[in-house]
C-alpha cells in the first residue's frame, strides 16, 4: 500500500519539510529540541547550500540545508542515510569551510561565529560503544574534560536508537523524532500531534497534496533510495565486510545516477535549474552541464 507521506530520508523529503522557504518554522522548532537556552534560534536564512574551497584542489562540499541564524551564524543540517566510516572526519570537514569563510581582509581580531553541525543519521556510527547515545553532542575540550572552545557545535542523532512508541512521547523532542522515524507508516495523524507546527509539518508531508511535478520527482527519489536500501540489504546477506563496501558504493552510484536521470528529464521539461537543484541535491553548475 502507497504511504500517505512522504519518507524524510529521501533528499526530496527531507528538504521538503525542513529546506523551502515556507517551512522554515518547522526547522526552527525542530532544532531548537537540540539546542540549549542560549543557543536557541528566533530566525533562520537560507544560503547557498554550495561550498568551495579556497584552490582548485580543494573539494567541494554540498550540504543538505546550510542555513544562518539572526547573528549570521551559519548551521549545517545533513540528513545521512548511508552508513560512512568516516562520517565524523567529513562532519569536521564541513564545518571548516563557514569556518574559513569568516576571515577578513586587512586587520581582523580573529573572533569567530558560532559554526553548529547538525547530523541526522540513519545508522549507528558507534557500534562499539556498550552504552551508545541517541543523540550525542560535541564541543573541544581540554585534558580536564573542561570546554575548550564552545564555537564549534556538533550534533548527531543515531536515528537506530530511537525506540519510543507513541504512547512513551515524552517531550517535544521525542515527538519530531518520532514524526521522522515513522512519516512514512503513518497512515493519520496522532492525537499527541495536536500542535500547530506538527499539523503544518503533516501538511507539508501529504503526498497527495503536492504539485504533480513534485509528486514525480518524489517518487524519482523513493525509487533511488529503495533501490539503495535493497543494495545494502544484499551485501549485507553476504557477511562481508568488503561486500557492504562494494554495496554501499554501488547503491550511492545508483542514485547519483537517478538524480543526474532525474535533472536531465526535468530539464527537457524545461523546469528551472533552481528548482530541479533543490529536487535533486546536484549542484547549478552540474545541471546547466547537463545535455
Amino acid at each position: 500500500m502507497a504511504s500517505k507521506f512522504i519518507n524524510p530520508y529521501t533528499d526530496f523529503g527531507f528538504k521538503k519539510l525542513f529546506g523551502e522557504e515556507a517551512n522554515k518554522d518547522l526547522l526552527i522548532d525542530f532544532l531548537n529540541t537540540l539546542l540549549p537556552p542560549k543557543h536557541q534560534i528566533a530566525t533562520l536564512e537560507f544560503r547557498n547550500a554550495d561550498q568551495l574551497g579556497d584552490s582548485y584542489v580543494d573539494r567541494r562540499a554540498i550540504y543538505d540545508i546550510y542555513c544562518e541564524n539572526e547573528k549570521k551564524e551559519p548551521f549545517i543540517v545533513e540528513m545521512q542515510k548511508a552508513e560512512q566510516e568516516f562520517f565524523k572526519d567529513r562532519s569536521v570537514y564541513y564545518v571548516t569551510h563557514p569556518i574559513r569563510k569568516q576571515g577578513q581582509k586587512g586587520l581582523w581580531n580573529y573572533q569567530q561565529l558560532t559554526v553548529y553541525f547538525i547530523g541526522i543519521l540513519d545508522f549507528q556510527y558507534d557500534k562499539d560503544n556498550p552504552e551508545p547515545d541517541l543523540i550525542c553532542k560535541a564541543s573541544l575540550k581540554d585534558q580536564h574534560g573542561r570546554e575548550f572552545y564552545e564555537k564549534l557545535q556538533l550534533i548527531y542523532i543515531q536515528m537506530p536508537l530511537f525506540t519510543k512508541t507513541e504512547t512513551e512521547l515524552e517531550t517535544h523532542r521525542d515527538k519530531w523524532l518520532y514524526f521522522l522515524k515513522n512519516l512514512p507508516s503513518l497512515e493519520q495523524i496522532p492525537v499527541i500531534f495536536n500542535e500547530e507546527v506538527f499539523k503544518k509539518a503533516f501538511q507539508t508531508a501529504e503526498i497527495a497534496a503536492m504539485p504533480e511535478m513534485e509528486r514525480e520527482i518524489y517518487q524519482f527519489e523513493l525509487d533511488g533510495y529503495r533501490t539503495y536500501l535493497a543494495t545494502i540489504e544484499t551485501a549485507e546477506k553476504k557477511g562481508k565486510a568488503k561486500g557492504r563496501e562494494e554495496g554501499i558504493a554501488i547503491g550511492e552510484a545508483k542514485r547519483q545516477a537517478d538524480k543526474i536521470e532525474t535533472a536531465r528529464n526535468l530539464k527537457h521539461l524545461g523546469v528551472d535549474c533552481e528548482t530541479i537543484a533543490k529536487a535533486t541535491g546536484l549542484s547549478r553548475n552540474e545541471i546547466e552541464r547537463l545535455n
